[in-house]
């Protein structure tokens, strides 16, 4: 295996037509279009960083900033930002041209958690990542930070959450559009 590979070496941009089989009824491209094309870039972005299959484990902060239309070209650009033992953090960037007016767009923006398999379909050890810039050093810190935001939202609601009983939950969601039966 590669020891270490640079943030370059793996950047992917897939560009697509939306098509008017990609349209909702009110004639704009389906969030899940979107999400797929997003899932094919980060699954490229990250096979190519850790040269082996990869599967998407967590889709974070998906934005849905504006609106797709049918008949732009939607451009995907995706970077690995960090690398763990087997997981990879994809960032990926979305932009809208269209084409008669020579406008783009930033329409959407997400970070999906990538892991490596192996031949075994077990976890496995990726290359490290080389930052070469002053960009790719702010990406992997802040998908640093991020990973360990989830982790203590995750382990705060786990708490909060384990030993709730039913009379403090009708206290906490007595201002709630609910109903408990």
């Amino acid at each position: 295996m590669i020891e270490a590979k640079p943030v370059k070496l793996s950047q992917t941009t897939i560009t697509e037509l939306m098509i008017p089989s990609y349209a909702n009824f009110g004639g704009k491209i389906h969030g899940g279009i979107l999400l797929s094309l997003m899932d094919k870039v980060a699954y490229a972005c990250a096979a190519k960083h850790a040269g082996t299959y990869c599967v998407t484990v967590t889709v974070d902060k998906v934005e849905f900033l504006q609106p797709v239309e049918v008949g732009e070209l939607v451009s995907l650009h995706a970077s690995v930002n960090y690398v763990g033992n087997s997981s990879l953090i994809v960032g990926i960037r979305v932009e809208a041209q269209n084409v008669k007016k020579g406008t783009v767009k930033h329409t959407n923006s997400s970070y999906f958690t990538m892991v490596a398999k192996g031949e075994d379909d077990k976890p496995t050890t990726v290359p490290k990542l080389i930052l070469e810039n002053a960009e790719d050093i702010k990406r992997f810190i802040e998908a640093m930070r991020m990973k360990d935001i989830k982790a203590k939202i995750k382990e705060q609601m786990d708490d909060a959450l384990s030993n709730i009983e039913i009379s403090q939950a009708k206290e906490i969601l007595k201002k709630e559009r609910c109903i408990i039966a």
